[in-house]
């Protein structure tokens, strides 16, 4: 059965005047949402980790830990946590607690981030983008498995019999790789038999296809429990009562957000017509109402035999109480549905 849950980043709530939301507002208000998507019966939460004035979330894991105290059923992870500019052993404690005050239900999901700011931060080169993930998952992998750690890299002092307590419930932490579409990130998730998640933000879905296809190849190729596969896609997301109204009213906001961050990367101003573009059956935005959703998570579990689907609800700061009937919306029409297609 495929999993439904919620991704976000924390977006603050940006008026058109330029006023940003105070971050601890908007924390709180995450804090409600967390809450409503365990009521409403969602799978899963994931919360990005940035470090930039229009997000309100640098550190996931203290958002979860939180979390886990007024949720009971949900898991709760990453989306993603920046592991290249993490310390693995670090990360690994703050997710084991996390799964302990939860009873089980943390999840690291590791990524190498969609921005770039925690480099600098933390004291890492950008030139060392590629091997500080490698070296930093292969030591998250080694201490998942291993109490004492015995571990020589590049990147951090060696550890030489060291013991890493807290150990996560069952000794076995859940850890994700995010990917953004290169086949080298691929075949390293596959070999290392880690589930994934795909972040699919923009274009056609079906150019993805060919990825989903390898991952599973590498998967089995390695001989990894294919009862054990899990599969994912983080698409931009959200729900309303009445398809056009929605989308309407979402568009200045989702617009801003894409501009904003267009503006570091040399993008184009974000048109409408990519938006409506994005919101047809070969787009990569799920944002309209109930119906509209189901039959698009439903095509994207077809097209790529998903184990999980994540809907990136909070791109460019919606208002809290949008926020909170499209969660509502998303666990009490758009769930239940997708579940009942599934069973079939």
């Amino acid at each position: 059965m495929m999993e439904l849950g919620v991704g976000m980043f924390g977006d603050v709530h940006i008026n058109s005047n330029g006023t940003t939301q105070p971050a601890g507002q908007r924390l709180q208000e995450i804090m409600e949402e967390i809450k409503l998507m365990d009521e409403v019966g969602l799978d899963f939460y994931g919360i990005g980790e940035h470090h930039r004035p229009d997000y309100a979330v640098s550190t996931p894991e203290i958002i979860l830990a939180a979390a886990a105290t007024v949720t009971k059923k949900i898991k709760l992870g990453s989306a993603v946590s920046v592991l290249s500019s993490a310390d693995p052993v670090k990360l690994y404690q703050s997710f084991a607690t996390i799964d302990l005050i939860s009873g089980g239900r943390a999840e690291l999901v590791a990524g190498r981030g969609s921005f770039i700011e925690s480099f600098p931060l933390f004291g890492y080169d950008l030139k060392d983008y590629d091997t500080l993930f490698e070296e930093k998952l292969d030591l998250l992998l080694k201490i998942n498995k291993e109490e004492r750690i015995t571990w020589k890299g590049k990147f951090r002092p060696a550890l030489n019999n060291q013991l890493v307590l807290p150990r996560a419930v069952n000794n076995d932490l859940s850890i994700w790789v995010a990917v953004g579409g290169t086949p080298e990130s691929v075949l390293r998730a596959g070999k290392a038999g880690l589930p994934v998640i795909f972040a699919i933000i923009g274009g056609n879905p079906a150019q993805f296809k060919p990825l989903f296809e390898y991952y599973k190849e590498v998967y089995q190729h390695y001989e990894h429990d294919m009862s054990k596969f899990k599969v994912g896609v983080h698409m931009h997301a959200f729900f309303g009562k009445d398809s056009k109204q929605t989308a309407d009213e979402y568009y200045p906001v989702y617009s801003a957000q894409m501009d904003r961050i267009g503006r570091s990367r040399g993008w184009p101003p974000y048109q409408k017509q990519q938006y409506d573009l994005g919101r047809t059956k070969n787009g990569a935005l799920i944002i309209g109402d109930a119906n509209e959703a189901v039959d698009k998570i439903l095509q994207m579990q077809e097209m790529f035999g998903l184990t999980r689907f994540s809907a990136h609800m909070d791109v460019g700061g919606p208002s809290h109480a949008a926020m909170m009937k499209s969660i509502e919306i998303f666990g009490t029409e758009i769930a239940p549905a997708v579940r009942k297609a599934l069973q079939k």
